[in-house]
């Protein structure tokens, strides 16, 4: 059943941007009243319906509650993120940085927790912090110069520290 659920959730998503917002909502409330109450990954997805059509509020406990109940290995990274963002988006920045700053690179995600917790630091009002998260990583990419780069990240990171 799972094999056919995921599948059926999978063909939602690809149909979710002909803007039939009230459609991909209650397709995936059909989907996710299919499994039994708490399970993480109905939860998950449900929240990322919400989070998609801008409603971050209501996400919001969805992804606790999905990461809480324990979710597979290639939900969980998207859930912690998505979750971040979404408390960013309705003005806990502090939140997704506590989030964003214990994670680290995986398979499914790559770094992308980065830019996220760079734009929450931004908006945590910690501009020198962000820049040094967005040059670090953007160091692992440059054949020449990345230890250049990562050294002025440093010295922001350091600067930020400061202003603590």
């Amino acid at each position: 059943m799972s094999d056919d659920w995921d599948e059926r959730v999978k063909r939602l998503w690809s149909s979710s941007g002909n803007g039939l917002a009230d459609e991909l909502l209650a397709g995936m409330r059909a989907l996710a009243a299919e499994r039994s109450p708490g399970d993480a990954a109905a939860a998950y997805e449900l929240a990322s319906a919400y989070d998609f059509l801008g409603r971050e509020a209501d996400a919001i406990p969805l992804y606790r509650q999905a990461i809480e109940a324990g979710l597979d290995a290639e939900r969980l990274p998207q859930a912690r993120i998505q979750l971040a963002s979404s408390l960013r988006n309705v003005g806990q920045p502090d939140a997704a940085v506590d989030i964003l700053s214990r994670m680290e690179r995986t398979a499914v995600t790559g770094d992308a927790h980065l830019a996220f917790l760079a734009l929450s630091l931004f908006d945590a009002g910690r501009p020198d912090a962000a820049l040094a998260v967005a040059l670090d990583a953007l160091a692992k990419t440059l054949p020449l110069y990345g230890r250049a780069i990562t050294d002025y990240a440093a010295e922001l990171s350091s600067k930020d520290m400061k202003t603590l």
